[in-house]
């Protein structure tokens, strides 16, 4: 696992069956996962016992753990969890290519004075570039293809129990089938207002095409799956599995996804569905980040604002914008004017998203949406600013590659000033 990143199993190693066009997960018996707590803390214990070693021997101790032939597949996803928590690395205080280079450079002018017939000193060449890089032999031999993947050392290992990880069993082969998904529809309902905003924050954060509706209790959302795309499958479609855990953090849920699964893609529909308060922590979303432009313009605002170049304070918004009967959006900034004066100003960056949900914000400030709102969309989508007119209290800014700081603070400034019908 990068630091950083995510544990998901894959989709050869989800026990599931197809019936028609319905695709089920098998349930976990009770002796099932006391198997999956027992081998989760064998893993997790070989894993902490071997940092600092190589890639190779961790993997090679892994292995030589017992396990039945019919449950090689629980074992195998059980160990991909683990393996997911572990960090390994090249060592960083040499870089092999480098020193690789070095031993070919020196062996080649090595060969050139070698009498016609003679041999090449291998051993003499090692040690002549290990005394100038004062290591001895043996690190220099150990050192040389550090990179290989084998050879990479185990870090870090992220902590967690074996029986939390038992119980995120369930989940985790949630995620691992939304990985082949071409759509999936979620409801959601049963959190307040703090919740909802963060699972919309993750959506947008994991960059995933959605469209958001009001329901009766809560809400419902559609998004497009990887296999829906012509593009990033694989990345986007983890992206699609970590949504999971953000959608059941809300409380009562349920998704329906139409998935490609099996070697012949076979589409099939697949219904999950939870709500029991105690699974809600059983993987914890982080919903704290922001998008990597996002927050790259919200700290040059700040410094604009900290130099006095500005009047405007940014912050991440915490609100829905709903207008009753057309739709809702989900701001990424807001910008008050220090002091208070006035009302806010909020900003949603649609840079990666789809012309489709760019007109759908257009109609949203077209039939009444009562906040002023400036969109931000990549010129790709090529869509001109004036499909909102001046008279609205929403426009849109076009922009070629990164959110020009300066700009948004002239487009809400005017939004600011500007007087609506």
């Amino acid at each position: 696992m990068i630091a950083g990143g995510s544990t998901v199993l894959t989709a050869d190693l989800v026990a599931a069956r197809r019936r028609g066009d319905v695709l089920q997960i098998l349930p976990l018996d009770d002796g099932a996962r006391a198997r999956i707590e027992e081998l989760a803390g064998v893993y997790l214990e070989i894993a902490r016992a071997h940092v600092g070693r190589t890639r190779e021997e961790v993997e090679a101790t892994w292995r030589a753990v017992e396990v039945a032939p019919h449950e090689r597949r629980l074992g195998d996803g059980v160990l991909k969890l683990v393996s997911d928590r572990c960090v390994f690395e090249t060592p960083a205080e040499i870089d092999p290519a480098e020193l690789r280079a070095e031993v070919f450079l020196r062996a080649s002018a090595a060969r050139r004075t070698t009498d016609a017939g003679g041999r090449l000193a291998r051993e003499a060449v090692l040690a002549e570039v290990a005394g100038a890089r004062g290591l001895s032999v043996e690190e220099l031999e150990r050192a040389l293809y550090a990179d290989l993947h084998g050879a990479e050392r185990l870090c870090s290992v992220t902590p967690i129990r074996p029986a939390h990880l038992a119980a995120g069993f369930d989940r985790a082969q949630v995620q691992a089938v939304l990985l082949r998904a071409t759509r999936v529809v979620a409801e959601v309902a049963g959190a307040d207002a703090a919740g909802y905003r963060r699972l919309f924050h993750k959506l947008k954060f994991l960059r995933l095409l959605h469209t958001i509706t009001p329901s009766k209790d809560g809400y419902r959302i559609e998004i497009d799956g990887p296999f829906s795309l012509f593009q990033a499958v694989t990345k986007y479609g983890l992206q699609l599995a970590m949504a999971l855990p953000a959608i059941a953090d809300c409380g009562r849920w349920r998704i329906e996804a139409q998935v490609l699964w099996g070697k012949e893609r076979r589409p099939v529909t697949f219904r999950a569905a939870g709500g029991d308060p105690g699974e809600r922590s059983a993987i914890a979303p982080d919903s704290s980040d922001l998008p990597d432009e996002i927050a790259a313009l919200l700290a040059r605002l700040a410094a604009r604002e900290s130099s006095g170049d500005s009047d405007w304070i940014a912050s991440p918004a915490t609100a829905i914008l709903d207008l009753p009967g057309a739709g809702l959006c989900v701001p990424d900034l807001v910008f008050r004017r220090r002091g208070g004066a006035g009302a806010p100003v909020y900003l949603e960056v649609l840079g990666y998203w789809s012309r489709e949900a760019v007109w759908r914000r257009v109609e949203l400030v077209e039939r009444g949406l009562p906040h002023r709102i400036l969109f931000a969309v990549s010129k790709h989508l090529r869509v001109s600013e004036a499909a909102l007119d001046e008279d609205l209290p929403g426009s849109l800014y076009v922009y070629a590659r990164a959110l020009d700081a300066r700009t948004i603070l002239e487009r809400v400034e005017r939004l600011s000033a500007a007087s609506f019908r």
